[in-house]
């Protein structure tokens, strides 16, 4: 009875995003001043519909969860993905490690937002408000559709089979329960502005109050996006065994796609919520970061990619997905050609301002999303017309890194300058000192023998660490608005990852070899001793462990433990890596396979600095949370 009380909840709320949707369109349909007695009572009933419908879908989601930790293996999704020998943590999380379950966690958290915004949204004009509701509706409706019609999570298997297939193992880590719902949450969340957008363009309504309070649900949602790519990156780093920490994967692009045009969206709704400026270009980045999120998800669910983040699934499910995609974005950008000449001028400022730098930022970060696209999407284009041909590291790295260093370097004096207009001189003090700890660290990493981009991005990423503190210098700490504290830590942090990018390009070490037990081998500064392999069992597998006795620079030994996994179900073999982290970076190894004489093969890395790179993801999410936090403590106060 789970799987049916979740069906009918998911079809409820589907009618309940159907209701909303025609109740919005007849209070919209006034033109009146005073709409009638009929229109106010609809405008009124909006919003608790929109509650109800966010209520029914997480229904929906809650009995599908249900069904997933009981292991109810007469209900065909579970019995594809899960297996009653699971941890619990892998069965629940198996909810979301599929296609169908993660659709419906995507139109929850899309019902979910659209109950919060209808609940606690009020500095919109209540006409806007309602669009925006019916905006947010039409998205929900479609999904709907999509799920109830082409992937039904609830239907049922007969006959029942002993027993699941299993999950994925490399899904089986604690990045699946956290990984997935984070990065949806950025991702759904731009639906949001997507919906503010489209409700304020039909009804004229772009300005300050607008971006007030699209501003909030922004900064969520890059607050999530930030999170999910930073733990999606350090998952794949330890759990693929290649050493990496992001490859170019175009369903890696698919999430960095969406992050790009919400950041540069961020930036473009401040400069409208806090001097009226950059209306026009508010909205069109709104839709272009909507826009990112289901070109990703048309590349996950496609079919059309082979990559290990991807769900392998149905081409038709794709078309279903491309039908959406050409609807909701069309339609929008349709709306923008025809309503962009009433978008009102905004405040103008000279380009040597601070709506200036923004501007420039947010022209690089456009380069950079174009950059993106283009590499992920040509092969593609390609492979249609029956070319084969593959677009990666290196055509990104080459043609996004400069581009990058020049995006840091406007961040770096972006802050600095003054709002509405700034003179030369006055900006050329500013920023002589992060420029002159720029120069300095350049010319002393000329001696390390590393390459050039890699040289420039440390350069870069020191003088950026120094000009994001330098907005506090002259303020009271406790006087300081947190928004400004905010940018400084999110600036600081992305100085932070740049120089842990940086050093791991630079600096790593990388040795591969085949060892006999008792046999000792360098890379960097630690010695490893191979001990020989022994077998362990896990909860659902079993594996080859290799005990590996490290000593660093003459110091205490210890132990790695690298395994060579084997799962049943279903049957897979995987490598799990064994990292030692350290102040200045991480020693990583990987076990490989015998060679048949007694012999077997490591690979190992010493990559300094390279936990930067996720310390300054934490930073930079910290840096948003603390910023929102100053938002919302703000507009209570009004």
């Amino acid at each position: 009875m789970i799987a049916e009380a979740g069906l009918a909840a998911l079809w409820l709320a589907a009618a309940m995003a159907l209701l909303q949707f025609a109740m919005a369109a007849i209070a919209l349909s006034s033109r009146a001043q005073e709409p009638p007695q009929i229109v106010r009572d609809l405008l009124a009933a909006v919003r608790p519909v929109a509650v109800a419908q966010g209520v029914l879908a997480l229904g929906a989601f809650a009995a599908l969860t249900a069904l997933f930790a009981h292991t109810d293996l007469s209900v065909l999704l579970v019995a594809e993905n899960s297996h009653s020998a699971k941890p619990m943590l892998y069965k629940v999380a198996a909810t979301w490690g599929n296609h169908e379950g993660s659709m419906l966690l995507w139109v929850t958290v899309l019902a979910v937002a659209g109950g919060g915004m209808a609940l606690f949204e009020r500095l919109l004009a209540a006409r806007t408000h309602v669009a925006t509701l019916a905006a947010q509706a039409a998205i929900a409706a479609g999904f709907y559709a999509f799920l109830l019609f082409a992937s039904n999570p609830f239907a049922r298997l007969s006959p029942v089979p002993l027993d699941g297939l299993g999950l994925n193992p490399l899904l089986q880590d604690p990045g699946l329960a956290f990984h997935p719902p984070t990065l949806y949450l950025g991702y759904v969340g731009l639906s949001v502005a997507f919906s503010f957008a489209v409700g304020a363009l039909v009804t004229r309504d772009v300005g300050r109050y607008f971006a007030r309070a699209m501003r909030p649900w922004v900064l969520g949602a890059w607050i999530f996006l930030t999170i999910g790519i930073t733990a999606g990156s350090y998952w794949a780093y330890y759990e693929l065994g290649w050493g990496g920490w992001w490859f170019w994967d175009p369903v890696e692009n698919a999430s960095l796609m969406p992050w790009l045009a919400a950041t540069a969206l961020l930036h473009s709704v401040t400069v409208l919520a806090t001097r009226d400026g950059l209306r026009a270009w508010t909205i069109m980045l709104s839709v272009v970061a909507f826009s990112m999120s289901m070109v990703g998800t048309f590349l996950v669910r496609s079919g059309i990619l082979t990559s290990v983040h991807a769900f392998a699934v149905d081409p038709t499910r794709g078309s279903f997905i491309l039908a959406l995609l050409i609807l909701y974005i069309g339609g929008a950008l349709a709306l923008f050609a025809f309503r962009v000449g009433t978008v009102r001028q905004g405040a103008l400022f000279e380009p040597v301002s601070r709506e200036g730098g923004l501007v420039l930022n947010n022209l690089l970060l456009s380069v950079i999303l174009g950059i993106v696209l283009i590499g992920t999407l040509y092969p593609l284009l390609a492979e249609a017309f029956g070319v084969q041909l593959s677009v990666g590291p290196p055509f990104f790295n080459r043609a996004a890194g400069p581009v990058a260093l020049l995006l840091v370097a406007g961040m770096a004096v972006g802050p600095l300058l003054r709002w509405r207009r700034d003179r030369g001189r006055a900006v050329a003090r500013r920023i002589a000192i992060p420029g002159a700890v720029t120069l300095v660290a350049f010319v002393a990493l000329l001696f390390t023998g590393a390459g050039w981009m890699p040289i420039l991005g440390l350069s870069f990423a020191a003088g950026l660490a120094v000009a994001s503190v330098l907005p506090l210098v002259g303020r009271s700490p406790w006087r300081t608005p947190l928004p400004i504290w905010g940018m400084v830590v999110a600036h600081f942090g992305i100085a932070v990852s740049l120089a842990g990018m940086a050093s791991d390009s630079a600096f790593t070490a990388e040795r591969l070899v085949a060892a006999a037990p008792g046999e000792t081998n360098r890379v960097g500064p630690f010695g490893i001793r191979f001990d020989g392999i022994k077998p362990v069992v896990g909860d659902n597998w079993s594996a080859v462990q290799g005990r590996l006795i490290v000593t660093r620079d003459g110091g205490a030994p210890f132990l790695l433990r690298p395994e060579q996994r084997f799962f049943a179900n279903p049957p897979t073999e995987t490598s799990e890596a064994a990292l030692a982290t350290f102040w200045d970076g991480q020693l990583y190894a990987v076990l490989g396979r015998d060679d048949h004489g007694g012999r077997r093969q490591l690979r190992l890395w010493w990559k300094p600095f390279v936990t930067l790179i996720w310390a300054g993801g934490g930073l930079i999410a910290l840096g948003g949370f603390v910023s929102l936090v100053g938002r919302v403590r703000r507009r209570r106060a009004r």
